[in-house]
């Protein structure tokens, strides 16, 4: 079995729905003990705006959008920050300790970390040996000034080896490749920057990170951003955001999407059953997400549909504009199905993120298909460079229904009459795809 533990210790350094939120800090519940988080209210500008209570794991654990409701013809974040309550992370480790958790302040980790993650997706191996010389790509919109600063405190904390721009590890430009001419800064798009670096160095600790920073959040300058992150040289590019589906969306495949030999992960949605762009995109990876847990089975783990309503969680479905690749074969429906794959989502089974940028600087919790894209980039980094005539997307495919790949089957997002759209079932199914890693095989190729 896997180890489950939930603790953290420093390891030796190692090779939908349109919406953002303005950064409100508020903290979340942690165990006050070493490892854990002590999390408590962060000192930063409040903003209206609504938060979601988590079935899955605990009634208690809430959380609100990082990014503000985006003006027309933009595109909204994914990451979700918890603001209150227990996480999986926590309950885990309070029963391990016979400790029982309670607030504090946002000094230590209060969600899962890199050896937690890197254990569920049986990536411990693989992590500690690839990677080097691989560059994963973080694309999303304006300027996060704290991003590398923020960077070295989490990869310190886990006993990650420096990425630094200095050491040539990590570098930040802008979509048409400056280092100077940065965009605006904006906290909530912040927020999402510092958990795609986070969950990309959590399972791919030697690989490089290049972050790709859009002037605005439109589609066309974020498209810009992906083709100049392949211009680069990034063969895994991860985009945390999203929208509703429109007639130029097969316009901007050919633009922005269609760069043979590149792994290009997308988040599904985090609105619950419904197709979002670019997610719905023939050439990229689709990255539903789950619900994860520690379990007492051979894995150590479990996971389910995240959902915790009608609208609030993993996104999945048929696309009204994108046709099929040609490696997708569900009957459901005849155009372009969502998604492909998974990783951890809810934010009541969240993962732990750095942030300084217009909130407390500190630890906080983060969920949401935000995070599931960087892993499963992550994941394509440690198998290895995609071979130069492929598409990435269908490597899971030719593992489906094998032990590459952890089959979800419990959990739904919404209703579509108990239809594998909106259902997980043994196999392929919409919320999960063909399910969450297991290693490394399913995403080589």
């Amino acid at each position: 079995m896997r180890t489950s533990n939930p603790q953290e210790p420093a390891r030796p350094a190692v090779r939908g729905r349109w919406r953002r939120i303005g950064a409100a800090a508020v903290g979340t519940a942690a165990l006050v003990l070493a490892g854990f988080g002590a999390a408590g209210p962060a000192n930063a500008a409040p903003a209206a705006k609504a938060t979601a209570t988590a079935a899955s794991t605990s009634s208690k654990v809430t959380w609100s959008p990082a990014c503000s409701t985006p003006a027309k013809g933009q595109m909204a974040c994914k990451a979700l920050r918890v603001t209150g309550g227990t996480t999986a992370f926590q309950k885990a480790g309070a029963h391990a300790d016979a400790v029982t958790p309670k607030a504090a302040d946002a000094a230590t980790p209060s969600g899962y970390g890199p050896s937690n993650l890197q254990s569920a997706y049986g990536l411990t191996s693989a992590a500690a040996s690839n990677g080097s010389g691989e560059t994963i790509a973080i694309v999303d919109a304006y300027n996060d000034p704290n991003a590398e600063a923020d960077l070295a405190k989490y990869r310190s904390y886990y006993g990650l080896s420096a990425c630094t721009t200095a050491n040539g590890c990590f570098k930040k430009v802008s979509q048409t490749g400056s280092t100077t001419s940065l965009p605006s800064s904006d906290a909530g798009w912040s927020e999402e920057i510092s958990l795609d670096v986070d969950m990309a160095s959590a399972i791919c600790p030697n690989c490089n990170i290049l972050l790709v920073e859009a002037t605005s959040a439109t589609m066309a300058n974020l498209g810009k951003a992906v083709n100049e992150a392949v211009t680069l040289g990034a063969k895994y590019v991860s985009n945390s955001y999203g929208g509703s589906e429109s007639s130029s969306d097969t316009s901007y495949d050919t633009s922005y999407f269609n760069h043979p030999g590149v792994a290009i992960t997308v988040s599904a949605g985090d609105s619950g059953y419904g197709a979002e762009y670019p997610a719905a995109s023939k050439y990229v990876t689709s990255v539903g997400g789950t619900a994860l847990s520690t379990s007492s089975n051979s894995r150590g783990w479990t996971e389910s549909v995240w959902e915790t309503s009608s609208t609030e969680g993993t996104g999945s479905g048929c696309s009204a504009y994108d046709a099929k690749p040609t490696w997708q074969t569900d009957t459901g429906c005849s155009k372009r199905t969502v998604a492909d794959v998974s990783a951890v989502a809810d934010p009541a089974t969240g993962v732990s993120v750095y942030d300084s940028y217009g909130v407390t600087a500190g630890w906080y919790t983060f969920g949401g298909t935000s995070a599931s894209s960087p892993i499963i980039a992550g994941v394509y980094a440690l198998g290895g460079t995609p071979s130069s005539s492929s598409y990435p997307a269908s490597f899971p495919y030719a593992s489906a229904g094998t032990s590459a790949l952890n089959d979800v089957t419990s959990g739904s997002n919404g209703s579509c009459g108990s239809s594998y759209l909106c259902t997980a079932k043994s196999g392929y199914d919409g919320p999960t795809g063909w399910g969450t890693p297991e290693g490394v095989s399913a995403f080589t190729g």
